[in-house]
């Protein structure tokens, strides 16, 4: 949006990554509104999530593809206090999640904004804005993610679905959301003390990382899961691949062991079992916003507040060294600025 060259310049807190010798750091500091990147609406940002992309960036173990300095972080819900763009209004409530924001695009560790109208979505009428943060990026993800499967034939009489990392962000919001949808779940995590917490969100049951034979896997077990969601990668798809149903399909979301697979074709060939990906961050307008219909009407969960923890502006560092280090569940919530809502 064009600005006023006589307007004052309102200065506001933030956290910028920066190179700091041959490294980066992060630095809490304050901008000026002048600063910001270009965009056409300019927002108060409310609240904003913590994921592993934005832990990593902010730890200082993923920038290469990150221009610096940038206000890190990737979601965020906020409200409009000037738009040049026809959609939004003064007040309104929005949420943006991908394109950049965080990484090529300053983003959501401030409390203002400035972005294109285009990446903006209205948090729609059912959900209040900390609910729409408590979804967040994840949900667009994990809605997509479902949608997939469900257009793959999954149903909820087909048999049970896995989840794994179901302890993280991504996971723990699909074991929710099947759960309220019907679903059998089967939650797959490493840490034995989130199992009761699984079990509130609606998992069925819960299996250990520690107690799967990742060494032993064969191509062609006997079919267990419907369909599945996998967070992990690694040597954990083939194995989900090689225990699937005929004619199920597996939801790609994310390689914390790893992007490289050892895997054998033989349950896509025997059994017609799918592969399926998802790319929210690029995802156009119409399919995010698809998402977000679903995620306040057939998806929503009256279980949301389990899922996340609040924490302060100036915590961000702290919590993003915890949720590397395994110490954290579910997702993580950022109060920036009270803006009500």
């Amino acid at each position: 949006m064009g600005r006023d060259p006589n307007m004052a310049a309102e200065h506001f807190k933030a956290w910028l990554l920066e190179r700091h010798g041959k490294g980066t750091r992060l630095r809490q500091t304050r901008l000026c509104e002048t600063e910001l990147d270009d965009g056409d609406v300019l927002l108060q940002v409310a609240y904003a999530s913590i994921t592993r992309r934005d832990a990593l960036a902010c730890c200082a173990q993923e920038v290469a593809s990150r221009r610096l300095p940038c206000v890190p972080g990737g979601d965020l819900v906020a409200q409009v206090l000037a738009s040049a763009a026809p959609r939004f209004q003064p007040g309104d409530w929005v949420f943006a999640s991908g394109y950049g924001i965080g990484s090529k695009h300053h983003g959501a560790y401030a409390e203002r904004a400035l972005l294109p109208g285009g990446w903006l979505l209205p948090v729609p009428e059912k959900l209040d804005a900390l609910s729409a943060i408590s979804l967040g990026g994840s949900g667009l993800a994990v809605a997509m993610a479902l949608t997939q499967l469900e257009d793959n034939g999954l149903k909820p009489e087909r048999g049970p679905v896995l989840v794994t990392g179901a302890g993280g962000s991504n996971g723990s919001l699909a074991v929710t959301l099947l759960a309220a949808r019907g679903y059998e779940v089967c939650a797959l995590t490493r840490q034995a003390e989130n199992s009761q917490w699984l079990k509130d969100l609606g998992a069925s049951r819960v299996l250990l990382y520690g107690d799967l034979h990742l060494d032993a896997i064969q191509p062609l077990a006997r079919g267990v899961w419907a369909g599945a969601v996998d967070n992990l990668g690694g040597n954990v798809l083939g194995w989900i691949l090689g225990s699937s149903k005929p004619g199920a399909a597996v939801v790609a979301l994310g390689d914390v062991l790893g992007s490289a697979v050892n895997l054998s074709l033989a349950p896509m060939v025997a059994r017609g079992v799918s592969v399926l990906g998802v790319d929210s961050a690029q995802a156009g307008f119409a399919t995010k916003h698809k998402a977000w219909i679903r995620l306040a009407g057939d998806l929503h969960s009256d279980k949301l507040r389990l899922l996340y923890r609040m924490v302060g502006f100036e915590e961000i560092p702290l919590m993003c060294t915890q949720l590397l280090n395994g110490v954290s569940r579910g997702r993580t919530v950022v109060r920036i600025a009270d803006s009500g809502g």
